[in-house]
């Protein structure tokens, strides 16, 4: 199965206005701030803090592969961490590249695990814990932040709304397959199952065994794993923050980064461009960073987790897709 060497005109035009949307914010930004102290910053940032970015980034790969060897294991077909480490890095870059919530790079899973022979089986047993593991450690990080924000005085309505949609996206979605399952006789299934997606979906759960996710211990141990990915994101973050100079609570840092995340799902751009960049910098303002400072800082988190992990993982999807 080759890769489509052809772009949609729809995702040519999600990266225009992505990187409009961008460039809106930084001239935003700039025109607040002086020039000549917003390039200081970057010409100031401490080399060994961008060494730290890179590590904790290289982490956030292991955890995904540690995520889906753990879910092999339990279906009975373990694989090495090592020949899984690369497809996490294909999987970022289809997921961020071509935004679909997800769907694109859980098709590139499946048809890589099937490539390591994997069984269909196994490859659909492990896409559905690795997407319930993953919605479940967001809600948990969501209301994490949100909880942040309140003791901090800072939680308003336009913020309750996206995450309250959030989490009725990743609550509902989930619940709505599950139950249509277990009726296949209602009305609406019929008609909903000429939608590719939910075709897709149904097939997978008829073809995962139940006691899969009836296994606590596996769920609790995947959904900590991607957890531990959001957190090691929001260390990059705090870390690009000290590079620039300045310092902020964890916790702070960290509510920042699922409020920008939350934004970038719901408003779909390639790889939440603009709207994760402009979310993150004015949240970061809310707790007293200068805009230059947030926007130096959110620039340099984008670096090493969108733009450096750009061309490895197109040349990666390409290879686990042929």
């Amino acid at each position: 199965m080759a890769m489509e060497t052809t772009v949609p005109k729809s995702l040519r035009i999600g990266w225009v206005a992505g990187l409009v949307l961008l460039l809106g914010v930084i001239t935003l930004v700039m025109g607040r701030a002086e020039e000549q102290k917003f390039i200081d910053l970057f010409r100031r940032s401490a080399p060994q803090w961008l060494v730290a970015a890179a590590l904790l980034q290289s982490l956030t790969y292991v955890c995904a592969a540690a995520s889906w060897q753990q879910s092999l294991r339990r279906l009975g077909q373990f694989r090495s961490l090592s020949s899984l480490i690369p497809l996490g890095l294909a999987k970022l870059f289809t997921d961020q590249a071509v935004p679909s919530a997800g769907l694109s790079g859980t098709i590139l899973l499946i048809h890589s695990l099937e490539r390591r022979h994997i069984s269909r089986e196994g490859a659909l047993g492990t896409v559905l814990i690795e997407l319930v593991a993953y919605y479940a450690s967001y809600i948990l990080c969501v209301a994490a932040a949100l909880l942040v924000l309140w003791l901090h005085g800072d939680l308003s309505r336009s913020l309750l709304i996206p995450a309250t949609a959030l989490t009725l996206l990743a609550l509902g979605v989930p619940w709505l397959l599950f139950w249509l399952r277990r009726h296949p006789g209602f009305f609406l299934t019929d008609r909903l199952r000429h939608l590719p997606w939910f075709k897709s979906s149904l097939e997978t759960l008829e073809a995962v065994p139940a006691a899969v996710l009836r296994s606590p211990t596996l769920m609790a141990r995947v959904i900590a794993l991607h957890a531990m990915i959001f957190v090691l994101d929001a260390l990059t973050l705090l870390v690009m923050l000290r590079a620039v100079g300045t310092h902020l609570p964890f916790a702070q840092v960290f509510a920042c980064f699922i409020m920008a995340s939350v934004v970038a799902t719901l408003l779909i751009m390639p790889g939440g461009l603009g709207t994760f960049e402009g979310t993150c910098v004015a949240m970061l303002h809310v707790f007293g960073v200068p805009l230059e400072v947030g926007l130096a800082a959110t620039l340099l988190l984008r670096g090493f987790t969108f733009w450096l992990p750009m061309l490895p993982g197109l040349w990666l999807a390409r290879r686990e897709m042929i």
